[in-house]
């Protein structure tokens, strides 16, 4: 330790001596040591230069220094070849204890794009020559300059044993206590993006320690949010300071910044509630001016992470309404699967997205197309020019069908059945055994959900499709699974189950969570015959499930009654109207000759007594019964 300082000190005072004169005050010296320690930008950073990167936070930061610009570094500034720079080791150029570094810095800034060089410069002797330079110096290089030279040296891809290397990390290991916020943070980006050796990484965790314990040096919200965005997740604790620091200058932060912060909570699925909502109040509160693509990457957020906010939603939709006509395929296909993943159905923007594809029916791709119409079923939306849209869906999927990935074409024709525009052809190709088999088996949760979906479009051919002539899934492929009933009861289920059993009395009486062969889990099941009297339901025929129970006819008036309960989540965002997949599953159950008992959560709700919740099931059973009598 002592032995460093002395050298620091000595390097110190040979350059004051140097570049003060010789009657200079004690202030120059002062003024001298200060410039080692600020950030100094002599050379163009090698790696990115997007905006808002670290790299421009740290390039860009003013630097104090008494030293001005001489002729070599004006030379390393205008290099255009790594030969000009390596050149200035030989002759009569004088390279002080910076240069070296910046020389450096500008060589991998010159070699970024090309990587197969950086193989010979690494063999060639005057970079070695240049190395041993630096190495000798290490310890007078600024602390700006110390932070992008190890990046450079990354970048370069010096080996792991390089000696040069080696010692760089430490000498920033001696001044991390000293080093800016921004430079740590600089340097952990630099560790994490372009190293993954174990020295540099023991180097990140760290970086990552100190970047831990001195958030609170962060005093602006554009260095806020590069770190955020460029570090946080690489540390969850680092992170969760991060939110509560942006909790701190979100009155700051202009529509940009906040889209960074919404757009890399959504990239890590980071559903901060607190700071979300703090989002959301100055979005609504301040008269920002948002842009086409910050109007795109808000609506990706808000849908990526499921965070309705409903001014919010409103002002979004009305203001790409106005942008619809200057939006390409891809945009619109972008906003329209944000705003389904919102459950957010504003008409007039849906009916836009649907002219759009309209208009550029020959431009279109199928992409682009699939996520329109996967939005629309699931928000359930038919646009008023039904006809001719989906006449466009069929005449870009005829042929393009075949060659999508599987589980695409699945969603495709389980997305045509939700909207009734399924034809026999797209039934036939997803039900045909040679495409089905290969989800019959399926482990993942992906291929559990594609042969869900499958079981869906097997019922809309059986149920919606009468002249349907085949094929259809196997038998042992549409008995329920045990994952079918294999789910966490929620409160609205629990309440609705202890309900039933009390109406029906005894257990022969009504069946409770009924997994039918259509895909569709019944909350319960009753059968009533031509007086309303609770029949034994096992006894009787019962061709919904896929083994069925008992073996004797329903008498004749009998009805067959499905209690449905929908809850929350079931619903488009403020509205009574059932997302697509729950009115598929009701009219399946329709189709399959039950009378429905619907059950939404907002009337249940309302109920408090069990006295209540029971008569409001018979009221509803009896309303179910009067309303088939009527027809």
């Amino acid at each position: 330790m002592a032995a460093h300082l002395v050298k620091r000190c000595t390097c110190l005072l040979r350059e004051a001596a140097r570049q003060a004169p010789a009657m200079a005050p004690v202030g120059q010296l002062r003024l001298a040591r200060v410039a080692h320690k600020t950030l100094t930008s002599s050379a163009t950073s090698p790696i990115s230069h997007f905006p808002g990167s670290l790299v421009e936070l740290v390039e860009k930061e003013q630097a104090f220094t008494p030293y001005t610009e001489n002729h070599v570094d004006r030379l390393i500034k205008k290099a255009a070849r790594p030969e000009e720079l390596l050149e200035l080791l030989g002759g009569s150029h004088h390279l002080d204890n910076n240069h070296a570094a910046l020389v450096l810095i500008r060589l991998s800034h010159l070699l970024s794009e090309k990587p197969e060089d950086k193989a010979l410069l690494i063999q060639d002797a005057r970079f070695q020559q240049l190395l041993c330079l630096l190495n000798s110096q290490i310890n007078s290089v600024w602390h700006g300059t110390l932070s992008r030279l190890l990046r450079s040296l990354y970048a370069l891809g010096l080996p792991r044993t390089s000696k040069e290397l080696q010692s760089v990390e430490q000498e920033v290991r001696w001044r991390m206590r000293k080093l800016k916020y921004k430079h740590l943070a600089f340097l952990a980006d630099s560790c994490a993006t372009l190293s993954q050796e174990q020295h540099s990484q023991e180097l990140l965790t760290e970086l990552l320690m100190h970047l831990e314990r001195r958030w609170t040096e962060i005093e602006d919200g554009r260095t806020l949010v590069t770190i955020m965005m460029k570090v946080g997740h690489l540390s969850e604790p680092l992170m969760n300071r991060l939110e509560d620091k942006c909790l701190e200058l979100v009155e700051q932060f202009g529509p940009d910044e906040l889209r960074k912060v919404l757009v890399t909570l959504a990239a890590q699925s980071r559903r901060s509630v607190p700071l979300l909502r703090a989002i959301s109040y100055h979005l609504v509160q301040k008269p920002f001016s948002l842009t086409k693509s910050v109007l795109l990457d808000l609506a990706y957020a808000y849908g990526k992470l499921g965070f309705h906010q409903t001014q919010v939603s409103q002002r979004l939709a009305a203001d790409l309404l106005s942008l619809t006509p200057s939006l390409t395929s891809g945009e619109v296909a972008r906003c329209a699967k944000s705003f389904a993943l919102l459950k957010w159905l504003n008409l007039p923007l849906y009916e836009a997205f649907a002219q759009h594809a309209l208009n550029r029916a020959q431009d279109i791709t199928v992409p682009h197309l699939c996520s329109i119409l996967l939005a629309f079923a699931r928000l359930n939306f038919h646009p008023d020019q039904e006809d001719e849209f989906f006449s466009l869906v069929h005449e870009k999927l005829g042929s393009e069908l075949p060659g999508l990935e599987p589980a695409l074409q699945v969603d495709l024709v389980w997305a045509l059945c939700v909207l009734q525009q399924a034809r026999e052809a797209e039934l036939q190709a997803v039900l045909h055994p040679e495409f089905h088999i290969q989800f019959l088996g399926g482990k993942s949760q992906k291929d559990q959900n594609t042969f869900q979906k499958l079981l869906h479009i097997n019922a809309t051919a059986m149920l919606e499709h009468p002249d349907y002539s085949g094929p259809l899934l196997p038998a042992s492929a549409v008995a329920p699974r045990p994952s079918a009933l294999d789910r966490k009861v929620t409160p609205l289920q629990k309440e609705l189950q202890e309900t039933l059993k009390g109406l029906l009395g005894s257990a022969d009486r009504g069946s409770l969570e009924v997994a039918t062969q259509y895909g569709w889990v019944l909350d319960a099941e009753v059968l009533l015959d031509s007086d309303g009297q609770f029949l034994p339901v096992r006894d009787f025929v019962a061709p919904h499930l896929a083994q069925p129970t008992g073996s004797q006819p329903p008498p004749a008036g009998a009805k067959r009654l499905a209690f449905l309960r929908w809850e929350f989540p079931n619903f488009n965002t403020r509205s009574k109207d059932l997302l697509g997949r729950f009115v598929l599953a009701r009219r399946h159950i329709l189709a399959a000759g039950f009378l429905i008992v619907d059950v939404p959560f907002y009337e249940w709700l309302e109920l408090k007594s069990e006295w209540q919740k029971g008569a409001y099931l018979k009221d509803k059973m009896r309303k179910a019964v009067a309303e088939e009598l009527a027809k």
